[in-house]
């Protein structure tokens, strides 16, 4: 039995209960043929997840692709229900009561007896979804009263494991012709996850602690910050997706650059620093030479550095205007890498780094996408996560 097959049942079992009175025949064999797919599923595996994120249902760690255009994941978001756990042994009336409180939530009705909800989280646990702290506490990301915490919900997100992910990706395509989509899609769902806790825009930037682990920690944050910009631009799901992935590719080039000359922490040579610029060159052509249908990726890692007046590099033969995905990365590249500790200088203060954008709006990035991006920042909590002093490696 399918996660798909299942959930379309609970649809199915939701709307039934909408055009009949309880105790009515269709209503109950919706909830039994609903409970039976949930028995089928659950067999072999000790529980089954659920998380809705925007119009988007994700299964464990893996969005579904086969459910379609299945509407309830936005409506259950909307009333509260963003993630479901269900451990197997569930019984029929605990899933009854699961369900008769999912609908009178989506009605905007009472809520069922406190006996009821006790009788449902024995074995069913729903709610907004959570995140803990890297390394297994337990407190939140952020800072006091910013994510709400759900008593007895287990939804856990390490950064880390995304972070240790992106630095596997670039040893895949240092050492081999295949750059690994299947996870570079998997890093950009947790991280779009992370960015919409509480339907706000939380900014789960990673702190790194070594200088070699820039490179990684660098591409998660850009990847965020483009996806939470792009949202507040109006893009739509498909765009922001893209968005995120050119976000998390957009240094990819810098993988062919030495280490000693990343983390060097006084000046440049030309021939070093010659050697740093050719780096979206080549990330364009390590991009279009291993996967087709990244032409948004491949264009941001050639464009990010190049200036709204054509300044930066690398430099255009005929003058023309970027990409908007460049546009956006670009932007987010900036403040990601002035707010982090580099060799050669300290983090800059999020409010410093703010007032540099906006003084080169309209030369170095776009004066519409720096307001936005400065707006969004600003409204935003921001909560860097730290990395621990272990190379970052799976």
């Amino acid at each position: 039995m399918s996660a798909a097959g299942f959930l379309i049942s609970l649809g199915q079992c939701l709307a039934t209960m909408n055009l009949y009175a309880e105790g009515h025949p269709a209503r109950e064999r919706a909830l039994d043929n609903s409970y039976e797919r949930l028995v089928r599923l659950l067999e072999g595996q000790e529980r089954f997840d659920v998380s809705f994120v925007g119009a988007e249902t994700v299964v464990g760690d893996r969005a579904l692709t086969d459910l379609g255009a299945w509407d309830w994941a936005p409506r259950l978001a909307g009333v509260g229900v963003e993630r479901i756990e269900i451990d197997a042994g569930v019984t029929s009336d605990e899933y009854a009561r699961f369900v008769d409180d999912i609908w009178r939530r989506l009605n905007g009705r009472p809520e069922t007896s406190a006996e009821a909800r006790q009788m449902v989280a024995s074995s069913i646990r729903f709610g907004p979804l959570l995140v803990r702290e890297v390394g297994g506490g337990s407190g939140p990301v952020a800072g006091a009263g910013a994510l709400s915490m759900l008593a007895g919900f287990a939804s856990s997100l390490s950064l880390q494991d995304e972070a240790a992910t992106v630095d596997w990706i670039h040893g895949e395509v240092s050492t081999s012709e295949r750059l690994p989509m299947g996870e570079v899609e998997a890093v950009v769902r947790s991280l779009s996850v992370a960015m919409q806790m509480e339907h706000r825009m939380l900014l789960p930037l990673l702190d790194l602690k070594r200088f070699d682990q820039y490179t990684t920690t660098h591409a998660c944050n850009v990847s965020v910050l483009a996806m939470g910009l792009a949202e507040r631009l109006g893009l739509g799901r498909e765009e922001v997706r893209s968005f995120g992935v050119a976000g998390l590719l957009h240094d990819l080039g810098k993988i062919r650059i030495p280490k000693e000359v990343l983390t060097k922490p006084g000046k440049l040579s030309d021939e070093e620093r010659a050697i740093i610029q050719a780096h979206p060159v080549e990330g364009a052509r390590i991009v279009l030479s291993r996967e087709r249908g990244l032409g948004v990726a491949a264009v941001v890692a050639y464009e990010h550095h190049v200036c709204i007046d054509g300044g930066g590099y690398p430099s255009f033969r005929f003058t023309r205007s970027c990409h908007y995905a460049s546009r956006i990365v670009h932007v987010c590249d900036i403040y990601d890498a002035l707010c982090t500790n580099r060799p050669y200088r300290d983090a800059w203060e999020p409010e410093k780094a703010l007032t540099y954008l906006e003084s080169r709006a309209g030369t170095e990035v776009d004066t519409d996408i720096t307001r936005v991006f400065c707006e969004m920042v600003r409204a935003s909590i921001p909560a860097r996560v730290p990395m621990t002093d272990e190379p970052v490696t799976v």
